[in-house]
């Protein structure tokens, strides 16, 4: 029984591996910069609106 086991996660890993090297060329690319600022102007827009009507 255990050897069964060992060579279904072998499978497994194979598989996740191949999936994970490939990359997507049409994939959408986001400068990890854009993120933080956009979630840095989200706060302060939140801020502001919360001070003008809060």
């Amino acid at each position: 029984m255990p050897k069964e086991k060992k060579k279904e996660g072998f499978h497994s890993a194979a598989g996740l591996i191949r999936y994970f090297d490939s990359e997507d060329d049409k994939a959408l690319k986001v400068n990890p910069w854009l993120v933080v600022a956009m979630c840095v102007v989200l706060i302060a827009i939140v801020s502001v609106a919360q001070w003008q009507w809060g």
